[in-house]
């Protein structure tokens, strides 16, 4: 017996209850319909025969495909020349290649949308801030008569502001590619919440961006709200925006938990592989809320993340079976160009999901091991079930948004201690 599995072999693992959490399931029952309905407002911008840069990025937006086939559609139908440029910093290695198969991960290809994918890397510089930042933006896009802008607002993981994360940061740094990201991120989150904007605003002011399409998820991830912004509409309806998205974030209804278990992270789930907003883990000082959590593991990387392990660093324990898939060169990209290098450090790894939650248990700081807080989730945007430890029960026959909907159980590991059959 090594010595991990002897300081280990006496610690015990909770029984389980499956717990419902109920949000505010507000949608958008009609997504074409509206989002057809919103784009006749700016035909007026579209001319025939013009070349239309839509810009899409890397995250698992709902209904990503349909919205962008529409906006394509509508394009072409007013004789529009449309095509794709994927839009997102840093993400898919760095690449040109990368990016695009991003995108085709999330359904976005040429096929399913009717457009050319365009991706490079290469952007040119279109300004500075005053306090001396380099502004840049993709040269596919630049070189366009047009460009339309796809995104959705949400909390940042990372600072807060009137404006964090939606359309002016896909402008400032996803269609600024890893340079536009890097100039962005070069000054340190503390001043995201005034460069974001003001890097949006040149480009805006420079660039030929015709009009924008924002949506809003509920705590479900799926579309609360829709609208299609001119330009000079774009910073006052996304302050709005980011309010709504605010009120509706999916949340774990726990104040303190001792152990949090998240079965996988990803760059498809979030820019920090599991939303910040959830875990209360955040990768900076600048932003907050949440639950307190004594220790937290990840147990695995989803395979849309290609390897992109961002986040790993910010959980207190993992897996080998996270790590062995792991693109170190991915993922310590997103460091270098974001600043930020706490997520992609390798967390204390153990060689299976049983030693790892074992691991977070006997380090949480309780005496009695038997009554530790255990809360565990698939992933950060599939909090609608949970599980929860038989301490945290009567909390949840309390909480109006808690309800227990199974007995207690043990939780079921293979031969190789593992959760994943």
């Amino acid at each position: 017996m090594g010595i991990l599995q002897e300081l280990l072999n006496d610690i015990p693992v909770p029984k389980m209850a499956k717990v419902k959490q109920t949000f505010d399931n507000t949608r958008e029952e009609d997504v074409v319909g509206t989002l057809q309905a919103q784009l006749e407002r700016v035909k007026d911008t579209v001319k025939p025969g013009m070349e239309i840069a839509v810009a899409v990025g890397s995250r698992g937006v709902d209904r990503l495909v349909d919205i962008t086939g529409v906006t394509i559609k509508f394009l072409q139908d007013l004789g529009a020349k449309p095509f794709i440029v994927p839009s997102m910093g840093s993400h898919g290695g760095a690449t040109a290649e990368g990016q695009k198969a991003v995108l085709e991960h999330l359904g976005v290809t040429e096929e399913a949308v009717n457009a050319e994918i365009r991706s490079s890397m290469e952007v040119i510089k279109i300004g500075e801030l005053p306090n001396g930042l380099p502004v840049y933006i993709d040269k596919l896009a630049s070189e366009a008569d047009g460009i339309v802008v796809i995104n959705r607002v949400k909390p940042h993981t990372a600072f807060r502001g009137p404006v964090e994360s939606g359309i002016m940061k896909m402008i400032s740094i996803g269609l600024g590619k890893q340079k536009g990201a890097e100039a962005c991120h070069q000054l340190g989150f503390k001043h995201m919440a005034e460069h974001v904007p003001a890097m949006a605003k040149m480009i805006m002011e420079k660039m030929p961006i015709i009009f924008s399409v924002a949506t809003v998820e509920n705590a479900f991830d799926k579309v609360a709200k829709l609208e299609v912004l001119l330009p000079e509409e774009v910073e006052a309806k996304e302050v709005e925006l980011q309010k709504l998205s605010k009120q509706l974030l999916p949340k774990l209804f726990f104040d303190e938990i001792g152990v949090l278990v998240i079965d996988e992270i990803g760059k498809n789930i979030s820019g920090d592989g599991m939303d910040p907003n959830v875990t209360g883990r955040y990768p900076t000082p600048y932003a907050h809320g949440g639950p307190d959590v004594s220790k937290m593991v990840v147990l695995d990387v989803t395979p849309e993340s290609e390897g992109n392990a961002n986040g790993v660093g910010t959980a207190d324990f993992t897996t080998e079976r996270l790590v062995n898939k792991m693109d170190k060169h991915g993922t310590y990209a997103n460091g270098l160009t974001s600043t930020v290098v706490g997520p992609t450090h390798i967390s204390t790894t153990l060689p299976n999901d049983k030693m790892a939650i074992q691991a977070a248990v006997k380090t949480c700081n309780i005496l009695d091991f038997t009554k530790v807080k255990l809360v565990r989730i698939k992933n950060t945007l599939d909090i609608g079930e949970i599980e929860v430890s038989e301490s945290l029960l009567e909390h949840v026959e309390k909480h109006p948004n808690l309800e227990v909907v199974s007995e207690l159980y043990e939780i079921d590991f293979n031969k190789q201690g593992n959760l994943f059959k």
